[in-house]
């Protein structure tokens, strides 16, 4: 007993030491934002850690996720982002989200510039990170993976004498989010769903959402102002968008416990900070709001390329008891709800043509801002829609526009995409498309899915701005961490990346129905054939003499038959007609006893 006491002692003190050795930190913060009938909820749980980059970093972990460390190492991995995404932002509605990500699940990781092998490495990185998400990301391989030249920059550190990262982007548009995916994702943080604000992610209240978004961003960045120190940025992120006609059964009220099922508890022992913020610029429209309780919040101006937005910021350190409590927002009209001001640029994206021969692609940039902008389309075209670059068109109205620049890569028959990315001009106050033809490609049979006639989807494309303002904006700055940073962060300008639809196109499809009809055909005739053969072949046919009698006996012997059902039924009535008496012998017997 001695013995296992100081076992339990020595293992607890060698984890102190390993922690104080560590230095790491935890943070968890949750956004909300109302708008347009919805409540927008952004949880960011950041883990920064203050080490380098090196071959044996993930040896020894204390908040950082092991298995993810060992991933990252393993595959010389510089620079992750990964997301799963169920539903489509609206950004001429809802603005710009925090973090954006495409419908389906998107991947793309920057590799250290020593990898020799980078495509071996891209496709084992999918394959692991396809078991540790138990997501569908191994299906990504060369037939859907792009590097795109302008769009995607790395938002880490990276050394301006060094080599440049090798940069590998794919997406599954019809990957599902499921509890599947949650169950390991919540996994790989600290608290688990234990304690913090990580326990509202309950998948009951998750699903029902009307977008909703996992997200794991991995970089290195700068731990001061003169980039001495190099760190390791971990964030985890989920983004959720309540629809208040399912949730609030068509009223504008809402709380924390109505939208996620539960209250709010103690929060996670191993986070330094907790932190809730909620939006509440729209308070000061005519539908104004209660918010409670109100004694617990902070109320901080937010100023930012001269647009204010108020945040009320509520500490949870400071709820230091284990019993729940709520925070609920009460509207002084019922069924009105605060309208959010478009943003200066978004897109849309639909299909063009006629039949199952010629088909095209229409993008639609809108630029809503006073001066022109400069955007970046990114397009990510399978091997089975073959387009042609003398087709594209950018058209500003009846008035064509030339592209800044073009960067295109044919693709190959069942060995990689077509990739396009074009830089452009967008006229202020107008809206620009970009248009190109494709041609409807016939595929092998055993390449169709089980639903052929579903479709096959196509990935969303991009569009990446750089934009003066930060009206609509709420995403922390490159060079910082925490949501809380973003407040009273101006900047000379904002990037911005817009993702559009995805598009079902219909392909040239063949009967499936024709061969299952041959097979039953074909198993009919032969069962057809097989009987009767099979009786010829096996039965013996034996002559028999024929036995005919005449008229006359037929008929007496039908007579016969006849007066013999007379007889037996007459028969029987006597026999139902007489009464039960014991006969007379028995009788004397039962007398002589007596």
């Amino acid at each position: 007993m001695r013995s296992c006491i100081a076992l339990t002692f020595a293992v607890y003190f060698l984890h102190l030491v390993v922690a104080e050795r560590i230095k790491d930190e935890y943070h968890e913060e949750l956004f909300i934002k109302p708008f347009n009938g919805y409540v927008y909820t952004y949880f960011q749980f950041s883990t920064v850690w203050e080490t380098e980059l090196k071959n044996d970093t993930f040896d020894n972990c204390h908040l950082f996720p092991r298995s993810l460390g060992e991933l990252i190492q393993r595959h010389s991995v510089q620079e992750l982002h990964v997301s799963m995404t169920k539903g489509l932002w609206r950004h001429e509605t809802w603005g710009y989200p925090v973090k954006p990500a495409s419908p389906g699940a998107e991947l793309w990781a920057w590799f250290k510039p020593e990898t020799v092998d980078v495509d071996d490495n891209w496709k084992s990185l999918t394959g692991a990170l396809s078991g540790l998400l138990c997501a569908s990301l191994n299906f990504i391989d060369g037939t859907n993976t792009i590097s795109p030249r302008l769009s995607l920059r790395p938002s880490g550190v990276v050394m301006a004498d060094a080599p440049q990262p090798h940069l590998r982007y794919a997406t599954l548009p019809r990957e599902i989010v499921c509890t599947e995916n949650l169950t390991p994702w919540k996994k790989l943080l600290p608290c688990n769903l234990k304690r913090g604000l990580s326990a509202l992610l309950n998948s009951d209240h998750i699903y029902n959402t009307a977008y909703h978004s996992l997200g794991i961003h991995f970089r290195q960045i700068c731990l001061d102002k003169e980039c001495k120190k190099v760190g390791l940025d971990l964030v985890q992120t989920v983004s959720l968008v309540y629809d208040l006609a399912i949730v609030g059964r068509f009223q504008s009220h809402w709380s924390i416990q109505r939208l996620f099922g539960q209250g709010l508890g103690k929060t996670c022992p191993l986070a330094k900070s907790s932190k809730i913020i909620i939006d509440v610029t729209s308070n000061k429209t005519d539908n104004q709001f209660t918010l409670r309780p109100l004694k617990k919040f902070d109320f901080v101006t937010s100023t930012r390329s001269g647009i204010s937005t108020t945040m009320a910021i509520l500490d949870m350190s400071s709820h230091g008891s284990d019993s729940l409590y709520n925070i609920e927002v009460e509207y002084s009209r019922k069924k009105m709800y605060p309208v959010n001001v478009p943003p200066f640029v978004f897109a849309s994206r639909y299909i063009t043509g006629y039949g199952q021969e010629f088909g095209g692609i229409t993008t639609k940039i809108h630029n809503r801002f006073w001066q022109p902008q400069k955007v970046i389309l990114l397009e990510n075209i399978p091997w089975f829609v073959p387009t042609y670059l003398h087709s594209l068109k950018v058209k500003h109205g009846d008035r064509d526009i030339k592209p800044i620049k073009i960067e295109y890569k044919p693709g190959k028959d069942r060995e990689r995409p077509f990739y396009l990315e074009v830089l452009l001009e967008v006229p202020a106050r107008s809206v620009v498309t970009v248009s190109v033809e494709f041609d409807y490609a016939f595929l092998k049979w055993q390449e169709y899915p089980p639903d052929a006639n579903h479709g096959f989807y196509m990935g969303s494309a991009s569009v990446t701005a750089y934009l003066p303002s930060a009206r609509n904006y709420t995403a922390p700055p490159r060079d910082k961490t925490l949501f809380i940073e973003s407040l009273n962060a101006s900047r000379i300008g904002y990037l911005v990346r817009v993702t559009t639809e995805t598009l079902i196109i219909t392909l040239p499809t063949p009967d499936f129905s024709m061969p299952y009809n041959v097979i039953c055909l074909a198993c009919t005739v032969v069962a057809l054939a097989f009987g009767p053969l099979h009786n010829i072949t096996t039965k013996k046919f034996l002559v028999l003499k024929s036995q005919k009698k005449g008229l006359i006996r037929e008929l007496i012997g039908k007579a016969k038959q006849i007066f013999k059902k007379d007889k037996t039924a007459s028969k029987e009535d006597a026999s139902q007609g007489k009464p039960d008496v014991p006969s007379p012998e028995k009788c004397t017997e039962h007398d002589k006893s007596e």
